[in-house]
């Protein structure tokens, strides 16, 4: 965490060049990546200030590998996270607010005092916003106002889950902005689901968040939807 121009001062110097080549893998695409986050910290400037404390984060689209709606069946997938993702800088306010601009959208805005179900947000990303914060508030985690912007490039109607990435980005942030990362993986899928499900009006099953949250290539058995066994799966496409 850090200022927002030290934020961006430190990217574009290669300060988290390993953390890009963590997530990206490929030495590659590390200055486009660059070039990218500093898109959205300059967005996030000109909305909310250069002054404020915030932070870098990611969630990605996934591909199905094989296993198509078996996780509707309590089945087994095999998936993997992908390098086409969603990215957000966010920072902590104290109005009980939270406030999402997703490139090229009209920003999200909302209040945490009711995180009730809204008819009218039903299919848009803002039921996603107000679906995952009422999720860590009813599972006893902390939450709290932020601003953030975003942008992905997971393309939205692609079959890469841009929903699913969206979901978990927002618990990402949520997780380590107010809960200092100690939820896993899995219930941050879980939790983005739910959000899915119930707010946004989606009856989808596990495989999407559950990919994107874990990332890397997994084998996922949804025999016990609430317990999924994920095993990582060692192979190089190479």
């Amino acid at each position: 965490m850090a200022d927002m121009k030290t934020l961006k001062d430190t990217l574009l110097s290669g300060g988290y060049d390993d953390a890009l080549k963590a997530v990206y893998l490929s030495e590659d695409c590390i200055a486009q990546q660059r070039q990218r986050y500093a898109a959205v910290i300059d967005s996030f400037i000109s909305l909310f200030g250069a002054e404020r404390i915030g932070g870098l984060f990611s969630a990605p689209g996934r591909s199905e590998i094989g296993g198509n709606h078996t996780d509707h069946n309590h089945g087994r997938v095999l998936a993997a996270g992908i390098d086409l993702d969603a990215i957000a800088v966010a920072s902590k306010n104290t109005e009980n607010i939270v406030r999402v601009k997703s490139e090229g959208y009209r920003m999200d805005v909302i209040d945490l005092s009711d995180l009730s179900i809204q008819e009218k947000e039903t299919g848009h990303s803002a039921s996603l916003v107000r679906g995952v914060c009422a999720r860590f508030q009813q599972l006893g985690y902390r939450i709290g106002g932020f601003d953030a912007t975003t942008a992905s490039r997971v393309l939205s109607g692609s079959g890469l889950s841009s929903s699913a990435a969206f979901e978990v980005l927002l618990g990402t942030m949520l997780n380590y902005l107010f809960n200092d990362g100690k939820i896993d993986p899995v219930e941050i899928a879980q939790i983005a689901q739910y959000a899915e499900n119930v707010y946004f009006g989606k009856p989808c099953g596990l495989l999407d968040q559950m990919a994107s949250a874990v990332s890397g290539f997994v084998m996922i058995d949804f025999k016990d939807p609430s317990s999924p066994v994920i095993e990582k799966v060692d192979f190089d496409f190479a």
